[in-house]
């Protein structure tokens, strides 16, 4: 049950991480596809207006077959562009200082097609060779449907192994196609992909395996209470089941002898009603226990006297731990004062002080103290007798639970007493836990401020 509720929760929380990431790297994507986009038609539309300048068109230079004849060589063309343009022209200067302000402002390879009106090439410029059936056939990658006769139309299309941008502008009778090289371009967006990508990936794994370890942790309290459930569960019906096999025994044994007198049959009905207390007592404590995690917001808290609310609690006690045949001994620093509910800690002293010289042992002894360390109370209740194993320290303030796997009654209880006892104290924001020697005794501290 417990795998499968980590495995939904991974599931969730990779299925909600991804979708952020998809979200988060579609948006960078996006602004930079547009960005690359925008300084693109910059540059295009920069190159279109310098073929459009009257001045530049007049020194452009042409290939061998000017105006309609396109079946010139290129390489005279680009011998004519190498005698227009001046060094700096060919190192892609944008006509900045020092530079030729008749070059066009590429920054990448630039040439242009001249058609006329039914898309037939009149005439090319480029700075570099380049074959006619080059030309032709990015004509033909020009997207001409969509040319309007007034607006100017942009695209993109990739032509042996290069990707080009191209504007088209209406040009009297014609047209005119600026191209540039935008490779670099989208060799970036590219990249960018392949970085989401791989980045993705790894996160993933990255954000499996972390979550993985905090949906361990996290599950591990859940899967802690519902096995103190069910090891709850189990203790409170054996606990049950004993008195009431008894108190269904005890009535068989009643109902065989009808006619006989209620003092005949007084033994069976002492037993049950001792094992019907012992179930009310259980009961009562069960109760208290709910009430205890219930009422914790709205338990009243006040000043009181703990030094009083001890010697209140060990002074009856001392003709019963008397009759035992143990001895006792309280050491008691007057005046200490704590904040809580003196009826919950007075309790809690009970509980403390009965376990005490309940497994004390015979002519045993029983010691008491309180006093301040620091700026907090401390109460110790220590005893002689067999002691607690280190196994069982962490685990006896758990509810039921017993050191004995037999459960014997020898002692008697419900094994709930300590369970109340650190109810209480946390209810106080208090510390309490026990130090035993095996062999020697025990001692229970409880910390107050």
């Amino acid at each position: 049950m417990f795998k499968r509720l980590r495995n939904r929760f991974l599931i969730v929380n990779l299925v909600s991480i991804s979708i952020m990431m998809l979200v988060a790297f579609a948006t960078i994507y996006t602004i930079t596809y547009q960005n690359v986009q925008r300084e693109t038609n910059m540059e295009l539309y920069k190159v279109s207006d310098f073929y459009h300048s009257p001045y530049n068109s007049s020194k452009m230079p042409r290939g061998e077959g000017q105006g309609s004849n396109t079946g010139g060589s290129t390489g005279s063309g680009s011998s004519s562009g190498s005698d227009s343009f001046p060094s700096d022209a060919m190192n892609g200067d944008n006509g900045g200082p020092g530079g030729d302000p008749n070059s066009p402002p590429a920054r990448s390879v630039s040439f242009m097609i001249k058609t006329d009106d039914q898309w037939k090439i009149t005439d090319t410029h480029s700075r570099f060779d380049m074959e006619d059936t080059f030309y032709t056939e990015a004509l033909q990658k020009v997207n001409q449907n969509k040319v309007g006769d007034s607006e100017r139309q942009t695209g993109q299309f990739a032509l042996d192994g290069t990707d080009w941008a191209y504007v088209v502008d209406p040009s009297g009778d014609g047209h005119m196609i600026v191209f540039i090289d935008v490779t670099a371009q989208q060799g970036i967006l590219t990249n960018l992909i392949y970085t989401f990508a791989i980045v993705g990936l790894v996160m993933l794994i990255v954000i499996y395996f972390l979550s993985r370890y905090f949906a361990n942790r996290s599950i591990a309290p859940v899967r802690e209470a519902f096995e103190k459930q069910k090891q709850f569960i189990g203790d409170a019906s054996h606990e049950l089941k004993t008195p009431l096999a008894i108190i269904n025994t005890n009535a068989d044994v009643l109902l065989a002898n009808q006619e006989d007198t209620i003092a005949n049959q007084a033994k069976w009905l002492h037993y049950i009603k001792s094992e019907t207390e012992r179930m009310t007592g259980l009961t009562n404590d069960l109760l208290y226990l709910t009430q205890m995690d219930d009422s914790r917001s709205t338990m009243i808290h006040a000043k009181f006297n703990m030094s009083d609310a001890v010697e209140s609690i060990i002074l009856p006690m001392e003709a019963v731990i008397f009759e035992k045949n143990i001895s006792l001994d309280y050491n008691i620093e007057p005046n200490l004062t704590v904040h809580g509910n003196s009826e919950q800690i007075k309790q809690v002293i009970l509980i403390l002080l009965d376990n005490a010289v309940k497994y004390s042992g015979p002519k045993g002894s029983v010691n008491v103290t309180l006093q301040r360390q620091n700026n907090d109370v401390m109460l110790a209740v220590s005893n002689t007798g067999e002691g607690i194993a280190p196994e069982h320290l962490d685990r006896i303030f758990d509810r039921f639970y017993r050191t004995d796997s037999s459960r014997a009654r020898k002692h008697g209880g419900h094994g709930l007493g300590l369970a109340i006892a650190r109810s209480i104290v946390d209810q106080h924001k208090g510390e309490v836990y026990a130090r035993s020697v095996v062999g020697e005794g025990a001692t229970f501290y409880v910390r107050l401020s």
